[in-house]
């Protein structure tokens, strides 16, 4: 009889063991999914500084620059904001003998809808050297942006090659 209750109790608790594990038993299972931007940024016209001095270099015309164009694709209205910033730095540049002060301005040159996008240039957030836009409408908007570079101490500026960037960048609200 001992034997007996012994393999009672040995398929009982066998038959437990089994009803726990597959109580516990866990299983995660992934959904994926891919968002394309609808908001597409392009460069249109790079840059160019002008030297109208030993100590200044500048993207206005007069000065031999000009501005560079940032072009931003939206479709999907009202889902995202525009924010440029001028440069505030040179990318590359000779080993310069003082500090440069910046300024720069990001307004609006062209719109593909000027009854839905007139009024991004009005609206847009000026916060320093960064100008925000928000993209209410689709469309194409073209940006220019200006940037003057002055060295310190009326100190003049190495020859050699300067680059700095524009930081164009779309963000979803």
């Amino acid at each position: 009889m001992l034997n007996k209750n012994i393999t009672t109790t040995g398929l009982a608790l066998t038959i437990l063991l089994a009803a726990q594990s597959g109580i516990a038993q866990a299983n995660d299972t992934p959904i994926n999914g891919t968002v394309q931007s609808r908001c597409i940024i392009q460069t249109d016209t790079a840059g160019t500084y002008g030297n109208p001095n030993a100590y200044t270099l500048t993207t206005a015309s007069a000065d031999g620059g000009e501005n560079a164009v940032i072009r931003i694709d939206v479709t999907l209205a009202n889902a995202y904001y525009a924010e440029i910033t001028a440069p505030t730095e040179f990318s590359s540049a000779p080993s310069l003998p003082d500090q440069v002060t910046w300024t720069g301005d990001t307004e609006v040159k062209t719109v593909s809808d000027s009854t839905t996008m007139g009024a991004y240039e009005s609206g847009k957030v000026e916060l320093g050297m960064m100008d925000r836009y928000d993209l209410t409408a689709t469309g194409s908007t073209w940006f220019k942006t200006s940037s003057v570079a002055t060295m310190g101490g009326n100190k003049a500026f190495p020859g050699g090659n300067y680059t700095a960037l524009v930081q164009a960048d779309c963000i979803a609200k």
